[in-house]
């Protein structure tokens, strides 16, 4: 009715007849996009606050993240673009070709952003969850994300030439060489991620070494050009993701998942004062709570040896079998550790001496803590060696030690 009547007022003001289908169609064109702007309003301020509201009082979190990464917003655009081609359509058909065309073009464009913004949703979501096994499926997600908006990008050029798509398609398998060389790190890191993820190298949370990208710390991001890693002095390292293939580097998840965190640490002992223990140092040990069996069994054993071999002990102190003040110590020092309830018992228990160096002979303490936390970690480790450095002169021994400028000076004065 409305057309009719401007139809008729147009004509009775003496326009042509040309002009008066002109601007009737201009006229209809506007009020198919004035309708269509009323739509999206309606939409937005109605149909949006009502999910925004349904959203926050669910206890879902997929369904907020969905609000955040604006899927609905995104989603919601494409009902009045699909209202202004259907009436342009059935307005004009067979004319208008490159609006419509362009409207279309816009349709493919904003359902491949909506395509994004879901699976971006999907991936925050999927992160987010507290599952220590969970692998990194951003570089998936990327990768799949690159082909969304490649076939997109194929379909609008096709919508737009009114060619057909499937000869795009056959037009970039003959750019296939300029197109891995565009995309080279891309199709590499592509390639890598899905060898990290189905080997599972690598998940975000880990801690990871690789000393030749300065990078150690927790991964925090895996995508498929490059990984973040937070380092401790928490600068960030961005490494390329095919790196973590080509390259070696050390991933300390398995640390995390046992029991323990190894303590691998050594004293280097003045060799000179290393003896046998006489019978007063004896008395001295089993005085000791953490030594009083271990000494007097230990030396029934070598006085019941030494008795059946019918040994002469006074002639000289290498005759038979005797206890040393080292030996001692380091049965001590296992003990110590032992009655440690901070050091975890049923993992590898060593305390060793390691190859004499001129700096000494180095006594190793390999154990495990059973608390892996880096702070405590750290404190347990200062104990046991605080304790170990302030025991060794009961037992006779002494630390080697570089001569330092005190010691040269008293020698000066000496």
């Amino acid at each position: 009715m409305f057309t009719e009547w401007m139809e008729g007022v147009l004509t009775s003001t003496g326009a042509s007849e040309a002009w008066v289908d002109v601007i009737s169609m201009g006229v209809q064109v506007l009020l198919i996009f004035a309708g269509a702007y009323l739509i999206y309003w309606l939409l937005r301020s109605y149909l949006l606050k009502l999910i925004h509201r349904v959203t926050e009082k669910t206890s879902n979190k997929w369904d907020d993240m969905l609000m955040e990464s604006r899927v609905f917003h995104r989603a919601l655009r494409l009902i009045p673009l699909t209202f202004i081609l259907l009436w342009l359509e059935r307005l004009a058909p067979g004319q208008m070709i490159v609006l419509k065309r362009a409207i279309f073009a816009i349709i493919i464009l904003i359902g491949a952003r909506t395509v994004e913004a879901f699976l971006n949703a999907v991936s925050e979501v999927y992160h987010s969850a507290k599952d220590t096994h969970r692998k990194p499926i951003r570089p998936l997600f990327q990768a799949l994300l690159i082909v969304v908006y490649l076939f997109a990008g194929i379909f609008m050029i096709s919508v737009l030439l009114d060619k057909s798509p499937w000869n795009l398609f056959g037009l970039m398998g003959g750019l296939t060489a300029v197109t891995m060389l565009v995309f080279k790190d891309t199709i590499l890191g592509f390639v890598a991620g899905i060898q990290l993820g189905a080997n599972d190298m690598i998940r975000e949370g880990d801690w990871i070494e690789m000393p030749k990208y300065g990078a150690d710390g927790d991964v925090i991001e895996v995508t498929v050009n490059t990984v973040k890693v937070r380092n401790w002095d928490k600068t960030i390292s961005t490494i390329p993701t095919y790196a973590l293939i080509s390259d070696s580097f050390k991933n300390w998840r398995g640390m995390s998942e046992s029991g323990g965190r190894r303590i691998k640490r050594a004293i280097s002992i003045d060799m000179n004062t290393v003896q046998f223990a006489d019978q007063a140092m004896l008395e001295k040990f089993q005085a000791m709570e953490l030594l009083k069996e271990y000494v007097l069994k230990t030396q029934e054993a070598i006085d019941a040896a030494n008795s059946e071999r019918g040994i002469d002990l006074s002639a000289t102190v290498v005759n038979g079998r005797r206890q040393t003040n080292l030996g001692i110590f380091r049965a001590y020092l296992v003990n110590y550790l032992h009655d440690n309830p901070k050091i975890h018992k049923g993992m590898t228990f060593l305390v060793r001496h390691l190859q004499p160096t001129p700096q000494g002979l180095p006594i190793e303490i390999y154990v495990f803590s059973a608390d892996k936390n880096w702070v405590n970690y750290e404190a347990i480790q200062a104990d046991i060696f605080d304790h170990i450095l302030a025991a060794l002169p009961e037992f006779g021994l002494r630390v080697y030690q570089q001569p330092s400028g005190v010691d040269i000076a008293s020698l000066n004065m000496g």
